[in-house]
C-alpha cells in the first residue's frame, strides 16, 4: 500500500473524531482528574478548586502533526454556585482554532449532612472560538482551485454554547453534556464561485457526551477501582464512539495517591477504502490509551499516552500527553465516600 492512500484513510478516520471537532477535542483528559474539561456542570462541584494544565502532541515523526494545549480553572463560590474558564489552542495542520470558554455551574445538594454525597449539578459554557485556515503556499495555477486564495489565512471568529448536568452519589457518578448547540457554519471552509457548485458548512455543529462509572474501594483498604463508559455522538454525521475504561488507585498515605490504568476507544462506524481500486474495506478507528498519575497533597501530575490500533495507519507513532494540576482553597470537609473527582487531598 502506497503513502498516500495510508494518508487518506488515517485522514477518513481521525478527521471525524479530531479534526472536524468544534471546541476542545475530546481525548482522554477527563481520566487525568479533568472532568470539567469535558462537563461544564462539574465546575466548582469538588471540594477545592482547581486548576489544570494540559499539552498533548501526536506523532512526532510527521510534520506539523495535531497538537492541543488547554488551561483551565473551576471553583466554588458560596454554597451552590460554581464558575470556570478554560483556555486552548489546537492545532491541525494548516487548521488551527483557539478559544476561551466561561462557565456557570448550580449545585443543588440532597445530602443529610456535610459528608454526605448527593449533588445534582447543572452548567453552561459560553465560548468565542477563532476558526483559522492557513492556505499560502497552496496555490497551483496548472490546477486551480477556486476554494484556495493564495498567501491568504482565512479566519472565522464565532460564538457558542455547551450545556450539561451531572449527578454524583456517593461512588456513583453520571454526568451528560451536549457541545455546540447553537447552529454556526464557519464561512472559512465554503465555496461560493458562482461558476461551480456552490459548497457550505453544515451549521449542526452539535455533539452529544454522556459518561457513568463507579469506585469500587475493598475492604476499606487503600486500593479501590473505578470503571467507567464515556459515549459521543455527532448530531450531523450520526457518527459516535465509546469509550470503556478501568481506573486503580493507590492510597500512599494521606497526602500521596498512586493512580493508572487503560481506556480503549473505539469508533461505531468505520471508513471505507480501496487499495487496489475494485475491493472495498472498512476499518474502525480505535485507541488504546494506558495513563499514570500522582496525587500529592495539592498537586497533581499525570501521562497519557494513546496508540491507534489499525492495520492503515499514517505513522506508528503514539499520542502523548502531560496534565498537571493543582488544588487550591478547600472550601469543606472532605465527603464520606471514594469519590476521587469530588474529594481533593
Amino acid at each position: 500500500m502506497n503513502l498516500k492512500t495510508i494518508y487518506v484513510i488515517s485522514l477518513l478516520l481521525l478527521s471525524r473524531f479530531v479534526f472536524s471537532q468544534e471546541g476542545i477535542p475530546v481525548y482522554a483528559d477527563y481520566l487525568s482528574d479533568n472532568l470539567y474539561l469535558v462537563h461544564p456542570a462539574m465546575a466548582g462541584a469538588a471540594n477545592a478548586n482547581k486548576i489544570r494544565l494540559t499539552a498533548r502532541k501526536q506523532w512526532f515523526d510527521v510534520d506539523n502533526a495535531p497538537n492541543t494545549q488547554s488551561a483551565n480553572i473551576n471553583f466554588r463560590t458560596g454554597e451552590k454556585v460554581g464558575l470556570g474558564g478554560i483556555v486552548y489552542k489546537d492545532e491541525n495542520g494548516r487548521f488551527s482554532q483557539t478559544g476561551v470558554y466561561l462557565t456557570f455551574a448550580y449545585h443543588l445538594l440532597f445530602s443529610r449532612d456535610r459528608t454526605d454525597l448527593n449533588m445534582l449539578s447543572f452548567g453552561l459554557s459560553t465560548g468565542i472560538i477563532q476558526s483559522n485556515a492557513d492556505l499560502r503556499g497552496l496555490f497551483d495555477i496548472t490546477d486551480f482551485d477556486p476554494l484556495l486564495v493564495p498567501n491568504q489565512v482565512k479566519k472565522f471568529g464565532y460564538f457558542n454554547m455547551d450545556v450539561g448536568m451531572s449527578y454524583n452519589y456517593l461512588e456513583w457518578y453520571a454526568h451528560f453534556t451536549v457541545k455546540n448547540i447553537l447552529p454556526t457554519a464557519r464561512d472559512i471552509f465554503d465555496q461560493s464561485d458562482p461558476t461551480v457548485a456552490p459548497i457550505r458548512e453544515s451549521s449542526n455543529q452539535r455533539r452529544y457526551i454522556a459518561s457513568f462509572g463507579r469506585v469500587f474501594s475493598f475492604s476499606g483498604g487503600p486500593w479501590s477501582f473505578e470503571p467507567s463508559v464515556m459515549y459521543q455522538a455527532t448530531d450531523e454525521t450520526q457518527e459516535s464512539t465509546i469509550d470503556i475504561n478501568g481506573k486503580v488507585y493507590r492510597d500512599l498515605n494521606e497526602v500521596t495517591t498512586l493512580w493508572g490504568g487503560l481506556s480503549y476507544r473505539r469508533s461505531l462506524d468505520g471508513a471505507e477504502f480501496s487499495q487496489d481500486g475494485f475491493s472495498v474495506e472498512s476499518q474502525q478507528l480505535q485507541y488504546f490509551t494506558p495513563f499514570l498519575g500522582v496525587n500529592y497533597k495539592k498537586w497533581m501530575v499525570g501521562y497519557t499516552y494513546s496508540y491507534q490500533s489499525n492495520s492503515v495507519v499514517l505513522s506508528n507513532g503514539g499520542f502523548h500527553q502531560i496534565t498537571l494540576g493543582y488544588d487550591f482553597g478547600k472550601l469543606k470537609e472532605r465527603w464520606n465516600c471514594k469519590c476521587p473527582a469530588i474529594n481533593s487531598k
